[in-house]
């Protein structure tokens, strides 16, 4: 019942922000938290790295971390869920993409303009000055041991590169917060896929649209809805549920 009533909030939608987590991700292969590391990492908590401490204190296990998932993002390809949101965006409607995913599986599925709101593992910046810099591709290899090496430096300022991510502790960038909340605000359907609802400020966009009477549609392997009104649960993995959904709109408007 609740796909029915899906398809016809989509239908009828003329704005619809696609809200993605981990859960679209982990689909392509890249690890969530709440999956084990390997080799060097195994015995390392991702929440105990990913601060602006642990980098003062070790820049070059930090980077080495980094780079490790670098080449996981490298080796991953879109899924159908990536491609299905890019084939969402392709339709007549007005359709915006925001995640809290720092990958660019999105863009490599065709999407654009995407807003990233903890940042992004392609564009590193200065740990100093904080302005964006530029490194090479990462080198995709087999193994999940990352040799321990310092981080390049800042061409402007000589400070050390860190990830251009949001670490624990720091805020989210101004600039795509306000963009996000403003497309929120304005939106008929907010679909959120493979997002945990744990991770604040992020976590409230769900409940941002549906204050602003849109129609939130979960996608998750677990129910996570609260009980709104104008809320529906789609459980099941984000390939198959974004697929079907697409696969069930009128024939007129099928983005497939």
């Amino acid at each position: 019942m609740d796909f029915e009533h899906a398809v016809k909030a989509v239908s009828n939608a003329r704005e619809i922000v696609i809200f993605t987590g981990a859960g679209i991700s982990a689909e392509s292969g890249i690890p969530t938290y709440g999956v084990p590391m390997s080799g060097i990492w195994a015995q390392q908590d991702p929440r105990a790295l990913e601060t602006a401490k642990a980098f003062r204190e070790n820049p070059a296990f930090v980077w080495a971390w980094y780079l490790w998932r670098r080449q996981q993002v490298a080796k991953a390809e879109p899924n159908e869920a990536h491609l299905a949101a890019h084939r969402l965006t392709s339709s007549d409607r007005t359709v915006s993409v925001i995640t809290q995913n720092v990958d660019d599986l999105h863009e490599r599925a065709g999407s654009v303009a995407v807003l990233h709101l903890h940042g992004s593992l392609a564009t590193p910046k200065c740990f100093a000055c904080h302005r964006p810099a530029e490194i090479p591709p990462p080198i995709v290899t087999s193994s999940a041991d990352g040799e321990l090496v310092e981080p390049p430096r800042c061409a402007r300022c000589n400070g050390k590169l860190r990830p251009g991510v949001v670490w624990y502790g720091e805020d989210l960038p101004s600039d795509v917060w306000k963009s996000a909340i403003a497309l929120v605000k304005n939106c008929d359907v907010l679909i959120s896929v493979g997002t945990s609802g744990t991770v604040t400020p992020a976590a409230d966009i769900p409940k941002l649209a549906l204050s602003h009477g849109a129609t939130v549609i979960h996608v998750n392997t677990e129910d996570v809805s609260t009980g709104a009104q104008n809320e529906l649960m789609l459980i099941g993995k984000a390939t198959e549920v974004l697929t079907k959904l697409c696969a069930l709109l009128p024939s007129e408007e099928q983005v497939l």
